[in-house]
């Protein structure tokens, strides 16, 4: 099996205090620690989105971080689904 055949992406969408905390910049930091491609934005309504690609197990170590994020979210809920796309070069905020 092949290497694209183990890589993961999910899109997720994270609630509650989540914007102006830095919740995206922080979401890339770990993104990249995590060697993970994709973005983070806000969203008009208030939450940010969140795509990850990757290798499964940093993907799921993603997910798992992003229940809690950085210190001063409140992350109320996350809602994660996996995707079949290309993944994109690099991890961005926007």
């Amino acid at each position: 099996m092949g290497a694209a055949l183990m890589q993961q992406c999910i899109r997720c969408y994270v609630s509650r205090r989540v914007q102006g905390v830095f919740f995206r910049a922080a979401t890339r930091e770990k993104a990249l620690e995590l060697h993970l491609s994709g973005w983070a934005r806000n969203l008009p309504d208030g939450r940010v989105e969140v795509l990850a690609c990757g290798e499964a197990e940093a993907v799921g170590s993603m997910q798992e971080w992003l229940q809690v994020g950085p210190p001063h979210a409140q992350v109320a809920a996350v809602d994660c689904a996996e995707m079949t796309i290309q993944a994109p070069a690099g991890f961005t905020t926007g």
